[in-house]
């Protein structure tokens, strides 16, 4: 979308800010894997250097999401501080999480697929009705100390029940 396209090759040494309203179009347009609606208000500091851009997102809003437990339709509130740093270099490449090398010839950034990537990170894994909350802290509190999930093998406090060679029966007799 030429919406959040940037042009960097006309951007001077210093601060520009950059402010987006956007909703249920953003989400078709990027992918509605996980998140198809919703409205939100970005505001992206991009800050050029010489040799770097270091852009600051502040993404504040509300997802519409699926309760897990009733199916019911919920709003999921979002409020994201991310930051990254486009480092010019000889090529593309995803450095880390938090640096992006571009290729210096690159005249145009386009923020909203990071945006989107921000927006759909900070959506929980477990998506439950705001209803349900008090009963989803009460399940942790009574989880906490149980095992919730085991291999399938003996646990190494337990005996070994069976057949044991006899050689150790006649070593434990020596006790």
């Amino acid at each position: 979308m030429k919406t959040f396209s940037v042009n960097i090759v006309g951007l001077s040494i210093k601060v520009h800010p950059f402010t987006y309203d956007f909703g249920d179009e953003f989400f078709k347009a990027y992918g509605s894997d996980l998140v198809s609606s919703g409205t939100f208000h970005a505001d992206v500091a991009l800050n050029k250097h010489e040799t770097f851009i270091e852009a600051d997102f502040r993404i504040k809003g509300q997802v519409k999401l699926t309760c897990d437990r009733s199916l019911e339709l919920f709003d999921f509130p979002i409020d994201e501080h991310q930051k990254i740093v486009f480092k010019f270099g000889d090529h593309d490449e995803e450095v880390t999480e938090e640096i992006i090398m571009i290729h210096r010839d690159t005249a145009t950034l386009e923020l909203g697929q990071y945006m989107y990537e921000f927006i759909t990170l900070a959506v929980p894994l477990k998506k439950l009705h705001p209803r349900f909350k008090d009963e989803a802290e009460a399940e942790d509190e009574d989880a906490e100390g149980r095992i919730i999930y085991t291999s399938g093998g003996e646990s190494p406090d337990e005996p070994e029940e069976g057949p044991t060679d006899p050689r150790w029966e006649i070593l434990k007799k020596l006790k």
